[in-house]
């Protein structure tokens, strides 16, 4: 039996998907204060009725976004963990190419994710989606040291704000070593 597809929800899937990468376009431009309705509308080129019908709040759009980056974060950590695994590799390299990729080419993404991240500092109804980002990752990594992984993710989010502020991204091979030491056994 063939199962049938709602033309209807696909379409509002897709409609959501992207009004929320239409978000994340307007707080790498503009940072989160530049989030309104109307110009997430005029960002994905639609109007702003559109937007509203499937945010009818700007808390309801932000979660959403978060939740987004969470989900892309997972996506882009598992198949570093794969790629670590199918080398035999420590993830030393994986995670300091990852990092090198958040900081140079992707700098603006990163940015607006860090911002929608401490945004939820101040707003308690965005720190359940917030969160999902460290649930995703502790699901993900096996590790044995809860205390030792803990300080793993400290030193990542460390490494990304702190390259975040340099004039010149840093490169995997400059972070590399940083990432050796976090991750040594204790």
């Amino acid at each position: 039996m063939r199962q049938r597809v709602d033309g209807r929800k696909a379409r509002g899937d897709k409609r959501r998907a992207e009004i929320v990468e239409a978000t994340l376009r307007v707080i790498e431009r503009d940072g989160v204060a530049g989030v309104t309705h109307r110009t997430v509308a005029r960002e994905a080129g639609i109007p702003t009725t559109s937007t509203t019908y499937h945010f009818a709040s700007l808390d309801d759009l932000l979660i959403a976004t978060l939740i987004s980056c969470a989900r892309d974060m997972a996506t882009e950590v598992y198949w570093m963990i794969d790629r670590a695994r199918s080398r035999g590799s420590g993830g030393a390299e994986e995670v300091a190419g990852l990092l090198a990729e958040a900081l140079g080419p992707r700098r603006g993404r990163t940015m607006a994710e860090y911002e929608l991240y401490l945004l939820a500092a101040r707003r308690p109804e965005l720190r359940p989606a917030a969160r999902r980002w460290l649930d995703v990752l502790t699901s993900m990594v096996r590790h044995d040291d809860e205390v030792a992984f803990r300080v793993f993710l400290a030193g990542i989010d460390g490494l990304l704000v702190q390259g975040l502020i340099d004039d010149e991204p840093p490169t995997a091979e400059e972070l590399r070593p940083v990432v050796d030491y976090l991750l040594k056994p204790r």
